[in-house]
This record gives structure tokens, C-alpha cells and sequence, in this order.
């Protein structure tokens, strides 16, 4: 299929969540981006227009919560931001759907696509179909994991003579990240310090993480042997609230996990996190880089040392990183149209760049 480019691409914007919300305003107000349909999942969004829904002025796009309508809408592709974490099936049966029907697909929904061969092989081999029949290429991102911890220390190798180890570590403050079913039923927090949230079952980081390793671990050429992981938790002193509800004294209010890829026996690529409800909580533990962000350490010769600090136009960290990740996707759709049908990483994609942004 001979992918020819468009004056500006088509795109449907599928959910608006946390992340969904940022992919609407960043469509809607970018120069090679033209939105063409909506879908949502609340009724209370059905029938509105999406310039009003994201808080703008109208753009005569309506929201529909009726799927077939968006596979049949003409569109060059399908910005795909629902929820996977607890529904991957139904996630990868959605972006099947999507595919076949002539549109390729960027998406945060199943992390475990970041590195497909990582990925359950039922829903690599159905998304894999799909983009067969449809002639469509379908790209899964995000800023953790995602290009944190796979484009940005896979860049700074690239300028090594010699690579002992990799370390990411995402260092935040959770307080305005507003997604109550990712704090407390997925994370843990606010849970009692005994409660095992969905996170920390056993292999449950590993599958979460483990791809970004593995395709950290392909970028350099080497073979993880295994993956470990490990966590520990903090109590809240007492009882605070937060954005996406309250904390009560003695239950889960921070959060520390590692997860390892051992090469040649010994602890090579590591993605660690270290997640606050506030900032004076687990003093011993790592701090932030300014406001919050990402701190990435590549050792060797030379050795480098990078703090990534993010920060979104209302001055919050987490906006930053919640438009970061949404922006990773949309800036990569002309790419992504115009890649050979399939499965795409970092690996077969040219660099993406803020074109036609800078005003």
C-alpha cells in the first residue's frame, strides 16, 4: 500500500481521559492535524462539541460513543487513549478494529507494545492481522514507559565509547495527578500498608516495565537474561488529601520499585521509580530534579548525567507530564502514516521533532 501524505492529517481522537483531554487540545490546535471525530465513553460527553469539551471554542466536531460510526468515519488515524491497563484485551480488540478499517493508530493503551515481542503474543498476532488487512502501521508510546526511558538514554549511549549500565528513575510527586483508579486500585496508595494492589503482584512490574528494558536492552545490542523486580512502601504520618481523593494516616503514601534487567549476570538496565503524595514524605529516599521529573544515568566513558524536568503551562508538574506523553504521539502521526504497515517502535521511526510548533 503506497502510504501518499495529506495536506494535513485526518485524525479521530479516541477517549478523553487524563491523557485523552491533552491529545484533544493538541489536535485541535496543531498546524498539521486536522480533528475529525470523537469518541467517548461518559454519556454526559456524548453530543458535544470538542473545541467546548477540552475547554476552547467550538470546532463543529461533535462526540459520539458510537464505535462502528468512528471505524466508518473517513480518517487518516485514530489517537487511541482508553484505559488498557485493567483491559487489554478489549483495548487491542478496539485498536484491531481501528486498523482494519483503513486508519492507523498511535496509542498509550497497552504498555506492553513498546516493545511487541515483550507483548502477549494473542494480542501481537491479532494487531499484527489487523494491520495486514488494513494496510495501517500502529505505534504504542507514552513518557514512562516511553521515550523517557527508551529514546532519551538510548540517544545518550549513542555518544559512548564504552556502556556499563543504564539507569532511568521517574522521581515525583503524585499529588495532582488526578486519576483516582490508577492511585488507589492500581498503585496502592491510600490502601493499607498490607493490601497487594494489581502493581506489585508478583511480575506484574516486570510485564509493566519489562518491555521498556527489553527494548533498551535491543537498542544496545545485548541479551537480558532475566528481569527482577523490587519495591517498598511508606506510610502517610497522618491524614492529607489529594487531587484524586483522601489519604488517610497509615495508609500507603509513597512508593519505590526497581525493575532490573540482568545482563551478564549482573544488574545492567534498571527503570526505577519513586513516587511522593508529598514532598516531605521518605526524606532518605532520592529527591526530584527541579518540579519534579526524570533522572537518567548512563555509565561509562564518557559517563553521562541527565535530570529531566517537566513542567506544563499552569506551572504543575504533572500536567507537564500527562501533555508530554500525549505529545510524544501526535507530533509522531505524520511518521506513523507514513511507516510500511505493522507493529513500529522507536527503531522505525525518524527522529520526531516539534515541527511547524515553534510560532
Amino acid at each position: 500500500m503506497c502510504k501518499i501524505p495529506p495536506m494535513a492529517y485526518r485524525v479521530i481522537q479516541h477517549s478523553t481521559g487524563n491523557v485523552g483531554m491533552h491529545a484533544l487540545r493538541a489536535i485541535i490546535g496543531h498546524p498539521d492535524l486536522d480533528l475529525v471525530g470523537v469518541w467517548v465513553h461518559n454519556p454526559d460527553k456524548v453530543g458535544r462539541d470538542a473545541g467546548e469539551l477540552c475547554g476552547g471554542t467550538p470546532v463543529g466536531v461533535l462526540t459520539t460513543d458510537d464505535f462502528d460510526a468512528i471505524c466508518a468515519l473517513d480518517a487518516d488515524v485514530v489517537f487511541h487513549c482508553a484505559t488498557g491497563d485493567l483491559r487489554p484485551r478489549e483495548a487491542a480488540a478496539e485498536m484491531a478494529a481501528l486498523l482494519r478499517s483503513g486508519k492507523n493508530v498511535v496509542s498509550t493503551s497497552i504498555v506492553s507494545l513498546l516493545h511487541p515481542p515483550s507483548a502477549d503474543p494473542r494480542i501481537v498476532a491479532m494487531l499484527e492481522d489487523a494491520c495486514t488487512e488494513g494496510g495501517t502501521s500502529c505505534f504504542t508510546s507514552g513518557i514512562d514507559p516511553g521515550f523517557a526511558n527508551d529514546l532519551v538514554p538510548l540517544t545518550l549511549t549513542g555518544m559512548c565509547a564504552r556502556i556499563d549500565a543504564v539507569r532511568i528513575a521517574e522521581v515525583l510527586n503524585y499529588d495532582t495527578y488526578d486519576q483516582p483508579t490508577v492511585l488507589f486500585d492500581t498503585m496502592g496508595f491510600g490502601r493499607s500498608m498490607d493490601h497487594v494492589p494489581l502493581l506489585l503482584l508478583p511480575g506484574v512490574l516486570a510485564v509493566a516495565w519489562g518491555p521498556a528494558v527489553r527494548l533498551l536492552a535491543d537498542g544496545l545490542g545485548v541479551t537480558v537474561e532475566r528481569i527482577e523486580e523490587s519495591f517498598e512502601r511508606l506510610p502517610a504520618p497522618e491524614s492529607f488529601t489529594i487531587a484524586a481523593g483522601p489519604i488517610e494516616a497509615g495508609t500507603v503514601a509513597a512508593l519505590r520499585f526497581e525493575v532490573t534487567g540482568i545482563v551478564d549476570d549482573a544488574p545492567r538496565i534498571v527503570i526505577e521509580h519513586v513516587t511522593r503524595l508529598r514532598d516531605d514524605l521518605a526524606p532518605d529516599w532520592p529527591e526530584p530534579p527541579a518540579g519534579g521529573g526524570y533522572r537518567i544515568d548512563v555509565t561509562g566513558s564518557p559517563s553521562f548525567h541527565l535530570e529531566l524536568s517537566m513542567t506544563g503551562a499552569d506551572g504543575d508538574h504533572n500536567a507537564g507530564g500527562l501533555l508530554a506523553t500525549a505529545m510524544r504521539l501526535a507530533n509522531a502521526i505524520p511518521a506513523v502514516c507514513a511507516a510500511p504497515p505493522g507493529l513500529l517502535t522507536p527503531f522505525d521511526l525518524p527522529l520526531i521533532t516539534g515541527r511547524g510548533l515553534m510560532r
